[in-house]
């Protein structure tokens, strides 16, 4: 599978638990972490629902 590279861009201050969860999950714990993960569908998944607060690239 591809695999994504993951940061995270934004504070997850006044962001709701479900949200601060789904971005623990991926494994970020601070701003401007980098993580890569597997192109899965459940990664793709959460990647979608935190696209506010991530960016990704193609790795």
């Amino acid at each position: 599978m591809a695999k994504v590279k993951i940061t995270q861009v934004k504070s997850l201050i006044d962001r709701p638990k479900r949200q601060k969860d789904t971005v623990k999950a991926l494994g970020l714990r601070k701003m401007n972490q980098t993580v890569e993960k597997e192109a899965t569908p459940q990664i793709l998944g959460m990647i979608k629902k935190v696209s506010h607060l991530i960016k990704v690239e193609e790795a």
